[in-house]
């Protein structure tokens, strides 16, 4: 049964066969029934996101505990000392989880719009009409542009429901972007 969220440019759903644009040059398709929509095949992001994505996870882990290491020795705040374990467990934690983090995301092209999901626990599905889409962005952050990834935004009428798309190589990603105008526009010609 449908679900839709009560914004009209952004809604959650589930889509039978035959809203299913079929791209037979799909790349990497996700076959996991736990986490497909009925008839969609779904696109992944690049395998190279989840270095990109531990390299972020380290450097963070290595300030973090930094910080608190020092907030510990130098300034013998004691409860820093109790604090670092569980910084370090929360971080060896969330790298043991980022690769079924990253192979959760996935998008796909369809007829009418694009649906994009995320998540492991709390997993989001996101429809997102290509005649709503107002503005589609690509960013390469540090790291991101060293690997030759990109992540692709893109917003619709309402500006809370921008949604992005990461670790797209950038070619496709450059690709897919034209391609997302072009639909746009003439999706919005015909409003």
């Amino acid at each position: 049964m449908p679900e839709t969220d009560h914004d009209d440019d952004v809604a959650m759903t589930s889509a039978g066969p035959e809203d299913h644009a079929p791209d037979s040059a799909a790349p990497a398709e996700s076959t996991d029934p736990r986490i497909d929509l009925p008839g969609i095949a779904w696109k992944r992001v690049s395998p190279k996101y989840l270095v990109a994505g531990l390299v972020q996870l380290g450097i963070a882990a290595v300030i973090v505990c930094g910080l608190v290491a020092v907030a510990w020795l130098a300034w013998d705040w004691t409860w820093a000392g109790w604090a670092l374990p569980f910084v370090a467990v929360f971080f060896i934690i969330s790298i043991v989880v980022e690769p079924r983090r990253v192979r959760s995301i996935g998008y796909a092209l369809r007829t009418d719009d694009l649906v994009f999901r995320r998540g492991i626990m709390f997993q989001r599905f996101v429809a997102v009409p290509y005649g709503r889409m107002q503005l589609v962005d690509i960013t390469r952050g540090p790291v991101s542009r060293a690997l030759g990834l990109a992540d692709l935004r893109f917003v619709t009428a309402a500006a809370a429901t921008a949604v992005a798309i990461p670790g797209l190589p950038e070619a496709d990603a450059e690709e897919l972007r034209d391609q997302l105008v072009t639909l746009a526009e003439s999706r919005r010609a015909g409003l």
